[in-house]
């Protein structure tokens, strides 16, 4: 199968490049290197530094003629989406729309959309979240993931474009820069590993942090693999369905990192500070959808997951 992958240089789209090509399929990389690295692009991909809202955006198109289009490239950080929401608006929107209006030009089979069940249900009153819960984003970032969607289903019905949706619980691993959605991974480790202190935001009733689903980039893409074959016009959580507190996760982090390098014991508690613009208290994803329909699972918990990641990151 040939497949273009945007932001195929970032963290989680390289990772699923990689898997895509060890399954043997022909794959093309769109990166404009706002976020993604040289470091991370897969030799055997062929690679265009252009960015998704380009007109040139057809031409790659016409001359690669995939078969499917994985769109991992956004702005990723729900802050930034809030100090800035036009800039977060002209990448995840208008740039989606120019790849969609692109695709259906050059009769595209099928899309995977990259979306967020970390941020777009916002506050859910349904713990943890299934699919039927209707999106209430909080932040641009969520809403540019929902209106995203509702693109989808338009171009679905209007001229037949296939689609399956991922909403990504907060991924961590192998190649993760330290902003986005689950950002958090990184930056404590680096912090912990240049010997800096770590800040845990909270609310004001929760001081321990707020509840995330931090799922390995490992589980991720094996979700995008199931993605080429099922799922058709269906929208999927992908996470663990575990909820994990920050400061959980902070001390998961600095034991891990403690038992390779010797690290001041006053780093032990994080810095605490008040929770950020578009911040939520919780999320959590129910992923059974995903065992039902697409055989999907998450295999990696926690302590695995960490342990991995930290490996690379030392090995760097």
């Amino acid at each position: 199968m040939k497949i273009l992958v945007t932001g195929g240089a970032g963290f989680i789209g390289s990772n699923v490049v990689d898997a895509y090509i060890d399954q043997g399929h022909e794959v093309a990389v769109v990166d404009n290197l706002y976020s993604g690295k040289w470091e991370n692009i897969n030799p055997e991909a062929t690679f265009y530094l252009m960015d998704i809202r380009a007109d040139e955006f057809m031409k790659v198109l016409e001359k690669e003629k995939p078969d499917v289009i994985n769109h991992h490239a956004a702005q990723i950080s729900v802050p930034a989406s809030v100090e800035d929401p036009r800039f977060d608006t002209s990448v995840n929107v208008q740039g989606f729309v120019n790849l969609l209006e692109c695709a259906r030009a050059a009769d595209i089979k099928k899309i995977i959309f990259i979306s967020s069940g970390g941020a777009i249900y916002g506050e859910a009153r349904e713990y943890p979240t299934t699919e039927k819960y209707p999106p209430q984003p909080l932040s641009p970032y969520a809403i540019a993931k929902a209106v995203s969607e509702d693109y989808l289903a338009f171009y679905n019905h209007q001229y037949g474009l296939n689609y399956t949706v991922l909403r990504y619980a907060n991924v961590y691993g192998p190649r993760q820069i330290p902003h986005g959605e689950a950002g958090v991974v990184a930056i404590f480790m680096d912090r912990l590993l240049n010997h800096e202190p770590c800040t845990l935001f909270h609310f004001e009733d929760e001081p321990e942090g707020m509840i995330r689903d931090y799922v390995y980039v490992g589980d991720i893409v094996k979700a995008n693999i199931k993605a080429l074959e099922a799922g058709d016009g269906m929208a999927f959580n992908i996470g663990t369905g575990i909820e994990t507190r920050t400061r959980r996760l902070f001390d998961e982090i600095y034991r891990a990192v403690a038992s390779k390098r010797s690290i001041p014991s006053e780093l032990s508690v994080p810095e605490s500070k008040s929770a950020r613009g578009g911040d939520l208290t919780r999320s959590c994803l129910n992923v059974e959808l995903a065992r039902k329909v697409l055989g999907w699972e998450p295999e990696t918990d926690l302590e695995t997951g960490l342990e991995k990641t930290l490996a690379w990151r030392l090995s760097q």
